[in-house]
């Protein structure tokens, strides 16, 4: 009678959910992480969310006692940092540090995108809301947001904008003002800010859309003048300069930063994950040194919310890309 028990025993054992060492750590009271984690990052090192990365990184090394490693796989429009992370194993030790265009702008942009941001991906929290900026070089004769619209309308296609190009984050928010107005204005793409600056700031191009981050030192240096800022309400840092939605009632455009985990990570490592990161970012100096990389750390996210929040940004974003006009390629 053993030897059949035990028999039968073996051959249950397959069918079995495998456990995998993140849970099984949790169940026998152990403490997560126990290695080394991994944050995969589309972006370049030095880039705004790369910093942005680190410095939240740092923090959670320092509350698990265990290195954060930061792993940069920029190129492809986000494409090659994603489809990374989502054949990650997922065990609990790799995540995915990623922006709105990687989560949801990427999916209206790319006739076949090689991942699934909503089926290879667990939502974990948000980190920050990233605002971006409309500003104009310092020489431009429009000095206010009103007057830079009368003129682009007084001069259809004429006046130029400075964006990342008109399908990327940036250049969806230039022509969505533009939409709203009723003007046409003429986008002059760059790969890298400090390139789209020497040109606003030398005059041969009008305007400028990038993340407020980007800006602040040009503004400190009188180099640009401030026009609006994409938030729904004015920011602390600037309160003399505009909200975009104070012309445009309701409006609201802004980036973020938030972390993933590879679908089928463990759901009791994503809930600690969450908790530990809602620690961290409710710091007051934690906070406060976001604001200065351009980030408005979110203060309290449970994971049903930021999977509310997620479902929410992709019905949005389909009705900007469907207002813009613009065609997947």
């Amino acid at each position: 009678m053993k030897r059949r028990d035990l028999a039968r025993a073996a051959l249950l054992l397959p069918a079995l959910p495998m456990m995998s060492v993140a849970t099984r750590a949790l169940a026998q009271g152990g403490a997560w992480p126990q290695r080394p984690v991994k944050f995969i990052l589309s972006q370049p090192a030095a880039s705004g969310p790369d910093i942005l990365a680190r410095f939240v990184g740092e923090q959670l090394a320092k509350k698990w006692n265990q290195p954060l490693i930061v792993d940069n796989r920029p190129g492809g429009q986000n494409v090659i940092g994603a489809l990374a992370a989502a054949r990650a194993p997922a065990d609990g030790y790799t995540f995915y540090y990623a922006t709105t265009a990687a989560m949801v702008t990427n999916v209206f942009t790319f006739k076949q995108l090689p991942y699934d941001p909503a089926k290879d991906f667990v939502p974990i929290r948000l980190v920050g809301r990233s605002p971006f900026m409309l500003a104009a070089g310092a020489s431009f004769p429009g000095k206010d947001l009103g007057d830079v619209l009368a003129r682009a309308k007084a001069q259809p296609g004429q006046i130029s904008i400075a964006t990342e190009g008109p399908k990327t984050f940036s250049g969806m928010l230039a022509d969505s003002v533009a939409h709203m107005a009723g003007v046409k204005l003429n986008h002059v793409p760059y790969t890298k800010a400090t390139d789209a600056m020497q040109d606003v700031i030398g005059g041969r191009v009008d305007l400028v859309c990038l993340p407020d981050a980007a800006l602040t030192a040009y503004l400190k240096g009188g180099q640009i003048v401030p026009l609006a800022v994409s938030t729904a309400q004015r920011s602390s840092e600037m309160p003399n300069v505009p909200a975009l939605s104070e012309r445009f009632p309701g409006f609201e455009y802004t980036g973020w930063n938030g972390l993933f985990a590879p679908a089928g990570t463990p759901a009791d490592v994503v809930a600690r994950f969450n908790a530990d990161l809602e620690s961290v970012l409710r710091q007051p100096e934690v906070v406060q040194r976001l604001l200065t990389l351009g980030s408005l750390a979110e203060p309290r996210q449970s994971v049903p919310e930021f999977e509310a929040f997620m479902r929410a940004e992709r019905e949005r974003w389909g009705k900007v890309v469907q207002a813009l006009g613009i065609v997947a390629e």
